[in-house]
């Protein structure tokens, strides 16, 4: 269940993936959370300079594996403003990350995505849970949704 430490964390992701956009990348932000509430990395998209690997997710995960013990990792959370893409689960998985907690879904990306005319990625639009066995994922938190929802728009220009 998502309680307001989540949601102070997903806002925090959110404001992000604004400075992620307003840095002429796409809006996707994330944030990594110790057991004990703290913060231990956060990064937004990299993208925009032509390497589409550089998510946020990715960069967490990396990061945690060289900087964690495994039980550290099975205790943290990641928060994002959108759910993993298949790479970054992946990655999420590889790395024995616990808990994910999302704002917005890749199911909704891909209606927002299709609604604006936007071609669909290369990449096949699977949930976590595909990809990951038995990971505890929570997501979407609608007013959130919203919020990066609008941040795809202008990315796109039609807000």
């Amino acid at each position: 269940m998502i309680d307001d430490t989540d949601m102070r964390f997903l806002r925090r992701c959110v404001e992000l993936a604004k400075t992620a956009l307003e840095a002429g990348d796409e809006p996707f932000g994330s944030v990594l959370v110790s057991s004990s509430g703290e913060v231990l990395m956060e990064d937004h998209n990299h993208v925009a300079g032509g390497d589409h690997t550089q998510h946020p997710e990715f960069a967490l995960a990396r990061w945690a594996a060289q900087n964690m013990t495994i039980e550290e990792r099975e205790r943290a959370t990641v928060y994002t403003s959108g759910e993993h893409c298949p790479m970054c689960a992946a990655a999420h998985g590889w790395a024995g990350l616990g808990r994910i907690v999302y704002a917005s879904s890749s199911k909704q990306l891909a209606r927002w995505l299709d609604e604006l005319g936007v071609a669909p990625s290369r990449v096949r639009n699977l949930s976590i849970g595909e990809v990951i066995r038995d990971a505890v994922v929570e997501g979407p938190v609608p007013e959130l949704a919203e919020e990066v929802r609008q941040l795809h728009l202008r990315l796109h220009g039609k807000n």
